[in-house]
């Protein structure tokens, strides 16, 4: 279950009047998607969708590829949020239909719902979990503003499924996180949650009586900056985590009677800081598995004491990659870890569980393969199928009759038989440095000479790319364009060599990343040096930005959503939501060299030169990178050249959370590119065309709401 940890620093009254309940709606007979069921051995084999390329492919087919709607790249799965009963007798799910979101309760044997519960149209469900059989847990959030901040406000609520009841747990209605649920009573009548009893407190935790007006008894009292604490597998709460000053403090203890002892102090600037990710704490065992950087600067699985915050032994360590992940069995013992090269990998340390998924990928035939959930006992579990070509689907399968029902689709109006795989290549970079990237060329083009665009991810730091289903990049491949994902310099999963090289070079070696990867495709013949485009969202967007700001000799056009513009004001505002000493180490990674001028790789700083056109979108609620990003650019680049295109999505955050704004995003981007990097045209004979474009023209204004527009 995916947790949500609200804002610890607004101060406003929670005031969600309309949070005191779901309301109840007509019960449904049947699911539209679960319509298949079938044994394991028998599913039905996928259609191949690997990309035809030659010119003959292309003649044959003048239409293709058939241009896809971008509301079927935007579209959601109609089910948001699974999660199995104790026994797996039901199924709870968070439904989406025409904009609201539906609480619903499935009989998993007949995939029947035998409940929904309508939520307000301006609350969201973060996730949902079973108490006992006959309860639901579930988190309502929604935004509000805070002396003109949009922060998100979250309650956690109970549904009593028998009676229809809906409360929320008690808090402080000043605050705006709602808690976190750390272990729920087999029986469902108790759960603890870690919240705050006081504004300016850390959290401490609360035994809540499941029950409308039911006792709330404090089990753990907040400790100096102890924001994370742990129970075990008994519902004790055996471990404390959080930052106080310059170092990440640990507190243990072996059981309830015994009092929290100080077992770790780590200094934020360590050499070798641990990555402490604990997993699971079992009841009478005071040493467990967690994942943390070896000698070698790869993560792995190690055993850990508890009771002295020191490692015990190596338990898994993959040579050539980070382990990312780690699932455990019930007795604390791990049951298999992932790590991703080009597509994650799973390591099964029990024989059973590796031939049941090995039993699954072979019987449908996709390239991934997921058990998303599952009842105590093994009775059902939820399977994810798909691949980088296909957004997926969801099973449910029964062990016990070797039957695998189809839940839904994920775009359930996307044809995947018209989408394409990406596939991994490498470059290397100017100074040596080898980077992993991901091509997807469009279907029926000849590789060769084909409008580029480059889509550099977010983070920057110790996140990547890999072959996973990608809305965007199906979405401009479909169009026409070859995509290029380049993990550059800082990403993720490859180790210490490849991220501590991103340190100190936002907008500096990791730009020319960027560049080299053009360099590369246009090198390999496969791109037009004329005709490249970057776009990306968060801090990709600000490597868009900044991409044609710096070399405007490369590239034709930017797109930017969410992007960065101004590094100074970027790092202040972070500082408000870091610890002082988090605060210099995430500043120091971004400028490097205390000396160097962060004005010097700000787009904002530049904004007047701007001589392409750029679409610069941003949602107005977005707390990760604040509104007033884009409004600054926009102020700053009013002189240029060239004038930006920009939109803005209202009640948007950092990414999409509806479909529809989804959708804007898309039809903007599709415009834009279209005008200003159109992509190669096949007439009625099959033959390729090109419509050339002047570079530099001004940009217009996108066809969209005028509510929406800027």
């Amino acid at each position: 279950m995916s947790k949500i940890f609200g804002s610890f620093f607004a101060v406003a009254a929670f005031g969600l009047a309309a949070l005191s309940s779901l309301s109840a709606a007509p019960s449904d007979t049947t699911l539209s998607d679960a319509a298949l069921s079938t044994s394991v051995a028998a599913l039905p084999v996928p259609a191949s969708s690997d990309t035809p390329t030659s010119p003959a492919e292309a003649a044959a087919n003048p239409a293709y590829p058939e241009l896809i709607q971008t509301k079927h790249f935007a579209g959601r799965s109609a089910y948001r949020a699974f999660d199995l009963s104790p026994s797996g007798a039901r199924l709870a799910i968070v439904h989406h239909l025409a904009g609201r979101q539906e609480l619903q309760i499935v009989n998993a044997e007949t995939l029947e719902r035998s409940g929904r519960y309508s939520v307000p149209i301006n609350l969201t469900v973060d996730w949902i979990e079973w108490a006992g059989e006959e309860k639901v847990i579930y988190l309502l959030s929604q935004f509000q503003y805070w002396f003109g901040t949009p922060v998100r406000f979250s309650r956690i609520y109970v549904r009593d499924i028998g009676t229809g009841e809906s409360w929320p747990l008690d808090v402080d209605s000043r605050l705006s996180w709602g808690g976190e649920v750390l272990h729920v009573d087999a029986d469902g009548k108790t759960a603890l949650v870690s919240v705050q009893d006081k504004l300016r407190n850390t959290p401490s935790v609360f035994r809540y009586e499941l029950k409308k007006g039911g006792a709330v008894d404090r089990v753990v009292k907040h400790k100096g900056g102890v924001w994370d604490w742990y129970a075990d597998n008994d519902g004790v709460v055996r471990l404390g985590m959080g930052w106080k000053g310059r170092r990440l403090r640990v507190y243990y203890r072996e059981d309830e009677g015994s009092k929290f002892r100080l077992v770790g102090k780590l200094k934020a600037d360590d050499a070798k800081s641990r990555y402490w990710d604990v997993y699971q704490i079992v009841s009478g065992k005071s040493t467990g598995y967690v994942i943390e950087e070896g000698e070698n600067g790869r993560m792995g699985v190690r055993l850990f004491d508890y009771s002295t915050g020191e490692p015990l032994s190596t338990f898994y360590e993959h040579p050539d990659w980070d382990v990312e992940a780690l699932r455990m069995k019930p007795d604390g013992t791990p049951l298999a870890a992932s790590y991703t090269d080009d597509r994650e990998q799973i390591v099964w340390f029990d024989e059973e569980a590796e031939k049941l998924h090995q039993e699954m990928k072979a019987a449908l035939k996709m390239d991934d393969v997921y058990i998303i959930d599952r009842s105590d006992e093994n009775e059902r579990m939820l399977i994810y199928a798909g691949s980088e070509a296909d957004p997926g689907a969801i099973y449910l399968y029964t062990p016990s009759q070797q039957r695998l029902a189809l839940f839904g689709n994920n775009r359930p109006d996307l044809d995947f038989q018209l989408l394409v795989k990406p596939k991994p290549v490498r470059f290397t970079a100017r100074d040596g440095l080898e980077i992993a990237a991901y091509l997807t060329l469009p279907r029926g083009r000849e590789p060769k000479n084909l409008p580029l665009i480059i889509v550099p991810h977010g983070g920057p730091f110790g996140v990547r790319d890999s072959l996973l289903y990608n809305d965007e990049v199906q979405l401009l491949a479909n169009r026409g364009y070859a995509v290029l994902q380049p993990n550059f310099r800082g990403s993720g999963g490859y180790g210490d060599a490849l991220f501590d090289a991103g340190n100190g070079q936002v907008g500096r070696g990791m730009q020319d990343d960027l560049d080299d990867a053009m360099d590369w495709a246009v090198g390999e013949g496969i791109a037009d040096p004329a005709r490249v485009c970057v776009v990306g969202g968060s801090y990709g967007g600000y490597a868009a930005l900044w991409g044609v700001l710096r070399n405007p000799e490369r590239y034709r056009c930017a797109a930017s959503w969410a992007g960065v513009t101004d590094w100074d004001k970027m790092l202040k505002y972070d500082r408000k939501y870091l610890t002082r000493k988090a605060g210099r180490v995430w500043q120091t990674r971004i400028e490097g060299d205390e000396e160097f001028d962060l004005e010097d790789v700000s787009p904002m700083r530049h904004a007047s030169r701007l001589s392409r056109p750029v679409l610069l979108v941003h949602g107005t609620h977005d707390t990760n990178v604040p509104i007033s990003q884009f409004e600054d650019f926009r102020k700053a680049a009013k002189k240029a050249p060239v004038q930006p295109t920009y939109l803005k999505v209202y009640g948007e955050g950092h990414s999409f959370s509806k479909a529809d704004n989804e959708q804007r995003w898309y039809d903007a981007l599709d415009a834009f590119l279209a005008e200003h990097n159109p992509a190669d045209q096949v007439d009625a004979k099959g033959e390729l065309r090109i419509k050339p474009v002047p570079i530099g023209v001004t940009a217009k204004s996108i066809e969209l709401p005028k509510s929406e527009t800027e």
